[in-house]
């Protein structure tokens, strides 16, 4: 039975990054070598001489929706905040709010857009179980274009206690978001340019695609004393025949399959789950803790992640806990920047 405490570690303040590098893939990366128990200190723009030719890079494509709100409440004038967490077909939001006064079914909320103006209202519906509010916007509009005008990017609240500034529009995406849904980046892909990218493709590094839609569970942190009584939130996932097929013939080839960020292992292992990659679609609440054994990846490129958090727990799952250890250790030592706009490291 693992303790939470086992995954605890001290961090100084100054090393959690609150805006990006300049150049993306100017990032610091820890190159940490199972095989050799080794440590080796890089950038990410040296990948293309890391990674060898045949591997396959596989990227989470989901794209964060500003789906941060702010507004009050219409007959009290009382403040409100709230997050959209997905829209149903027939228009339903399901969001997470809080305002000071009670909030109760009916209630009507007045959005304020992104340049202080009253905007669209949102009527409250139904509590859920778990915390969640339904809701419906008083508007027709799609949910994604309705987000772009009224909603603020979703920073975790390490960075600058969750204010955005314009820059996070551009700097908290991927430059290959492509299909929206997610209310947290998958971190360690807002490393990679189009450069980047290129010359790996020109090492003959092979690159696929997956989607997996982060949710704000994503950084929450473990309130239970062991791993086994933690109740692992979902995520939604999907990959592709074409995606699958692209993987099996990377390994037939004799390359690896090198995973961008948990988020990618969390869909690629849920679709490996009976010993073989097939496509999948669907909601995961796959926790990867010890004696995990995995199916799908070889390596993996992935930030530094919060203490007593579930992505620590897989690092330190698919790193070997004394590596890791030593891995985070000497990342605070060399003063690396910590968490979503961090630096990095690729477990090989």
């Amino acid at each position: 039975m693992q303790e939470l405490a086992e995954y605890d570690y001290e961090l100084p303040q100054n090393l959690i990054a609150q805006s990006p590098a300049a150049c993306r893939s100017d990032a610091r990366l820890l190159v940490v070598n199972r095989a050799h128990n080794s440590l080796e200190h890089k950038h990410i723009r040296d990948l293309p001489e890391v990674l060898r030719s045949g591997d396959c890079l596989v990227i989470n494509d989901t794209r964060v929706v500003p789906a941060g709100l702010i507004g009050h409440r219409t007959h009290t004038g009382g403040r409100w905040e709230g997050l959209f967490l997905e829209a149903s077909p027939d228009g339903f939001w399901r969001i997470l709010c809080r305002s000071r006064g009670r909030l109760r079914p009916g209630d009507t909320i007045t959005l304020v857009n992104a340049v202080g103006q009253e905007d669209t209202q949102l009527q409250l519906g139904i509590k859920q179980s778990d915390g969640t509010w339904v809701a419906r916007p008083l508007s027709r509009e799609d949910a994604f274009g309705l987000l772009d005008r009224v909603g603020r990017i979703p920073l975790p609240p390490y960075i600058r206690k969750g204010r955005m500034v314009p820059s996070d529009r551009e700097n908290y995406q991927t430059v290959y978001a492509q299909v929206p849904g997610a209310v947290a980046a998958p971190t360690a892909g807002l490393h990679f340019t189009p450069t980047l990218l290129g010359r790996l493709e020109d090492k003959g590094v092979s690159l696929c695609r997956l989607t997996l839609h982060v949710g704000p569970g994503t950084f929450r942190p473990i309130k239970t004393p062991t791993l086994t009584e933690h109740r692992m939130h979902s995520e939604w996932g999907t990959i592709g025949q074409a995606a699958v097929e692209a993987i099996h013939e990377c390994r037939r080839r004799g390359g690896r399959v090198v995973a961008v960020g948990t988020t990618s292992v969390r869909v690629l292992e849920t679709a490996a789950a009976d010993g073989e990659l097939r496509p999948f679609t669907g909601y995961t609440n796959l926790f990867i803790r010890p004696p995990y054994q995995f199916r799908a990846v070889d390596v993996l490129l992935t930030n530094f992640h919060l203490p007593r958090t579930t992505l620590l727990v897989l690092v330190r799952t698919f790193g070997g806990d004394t590596l890791m250890r030593r891995a985070y250790e000497e990342a605070v030592r060399q003063e690396y920047r910590f968490f979503s706009y961090g630096d990095a490291m690729l477990i090989v």
